[in-house]
């Protein structure tokens, strides 16, 4: 259950949200020469997506662990769907997306929702089981047109949507020690609220580094606004950020300032694949469920690769 460590970072988050949609206000209303109105309607647009994605969240904290589970388990199914509906699908895929959408992604987040007790079973079905009966099924239907590039990509949708997202509540889980073995007595959501916090603030704060001294393009064709200069600053910047919120961890401030590097590389490095898989497919984004922005994918494919990175770590080095 949430305590009171919980409501201080809720109300961190808060006020830093009010204080950038005050700043995006006085912004927008300014007429200084040389400002980008394109760009303050941009940023005025992804704080209220923020809005929206913190108001669900703190709901859901406030409901306990189940109600968090069931956050993510939405968040999967719709972030599989947009994943799904990137690419046309054939007739005889129709009965493997039913299994995968209804029985292999409730599974996996029911398995979740049963206890870390279960860590053998929610770490292979998907990967092992999953990605055996996926071709089977398709093979089954009779359709061999693409049939290896349609297996491939339900398969890849289905691990990053369903299987790294869902390592994020299986956090919860956890029965957290710190570094020499002494019992942490804070609330599982405390990690959790900070990775996810984390995880967001990387792909700002690269952007941020990458309009102000960004020259050196990671990949060109796939994404010209990311630059090594975005990473190198967004992994500075965050890791400083993670060290000064490790009051709400289990971590000493070093030990956060390295989980903050390691979960703004993944974050990174997991936008960049969602880019060029969009590049491929010749879209722009995954979907439009928030009006006036991206789809809900675009929104957590950083979560997504992170999640099971920033899991495994904190399960080998801080579990009893």
């Amino acid at each position: 259950m949430p305590d009171f460590t919980t409501y201080l970072l809720i109300a961190v988050i808060l006020a830093a949200l009010s204080i950038a949609t005050i700043v995006g206000v006085v912004m927008g209303r300014s007429n200084t020469p040389g400002t980008d109105a394109a760009l303050i309607k941009r940023f005025q647009s992804k704080l209220r997506v923020w809005w929206t994605m913190v108001a669900v969240f703190v709901i859901g904290s406030l409901t306990g662990r189940i109600g968090l589970v069931v956050l993510f388990a939405f968040v999967s199914f719709w972030g599989l769907r947009e994943f799904i509906s990137m690419t046309p699908t054939r007739r005889g895929d129709h009965r493997t997306l039913f299994w995968i959408f209804f029985v292999f992604t409730p599974m996996q987040y029911v398995l979740i929702g049963l206890g870390s007790q279960n860590y053998e079973f929610y770490t292979i079905v998907i990967p092992v089981y999953a990605s055996l009966f996926i071709p089977a099924r398709a093979a089954i239907a009779g359709d061999a047109k693409r049939f290896l590039e349609r297996c491939a990509k339900i398969q890849y949708g289905l691990l990053i949507c369903v299987y790294c997202l869902s390592h994020a509540p299986a956090l919860l889980y956890l029965e957290l020690v710190r570094t020499g073995g002494e019992k942490w007595d804070g609330s599982a959501t405390n990690l959790l609220m900070f990775f996810v916090l984390i995880a967001q603030l990387s792909l700002t704060l690269e952007r941020v580094w990458s309009r102000w001294i960004g020259s050196h393009v990671i990949a060109p064709d796939i994404n010209g606004s990311r630059t090594w200069e975005g990473v190198l600053g967004s992994i500075m910047t965050t890791g400083v950020i993670a060290a000064l919120l490790r009051w709400a961890t289990p971590f000493f401030w070093w030990e956060a300032l390295l989980m903050g590097v390691v979960v703004t590389i993944m974050a990174s490095v997991g936008t960049l694949t969602m880019s060029a898989i969009k590049r491929d497919r010749g879209v722009t984004d995954t979907g439009t469920l928030v009006q006036g922005h991206a789809g809900v994918l675009d929104q957590i494919d950083n979560i997504c690769f992170a999640a099971p990175i920033f899991y495994h770590v904190t399960r080998f080095f801080f579990t009893a």
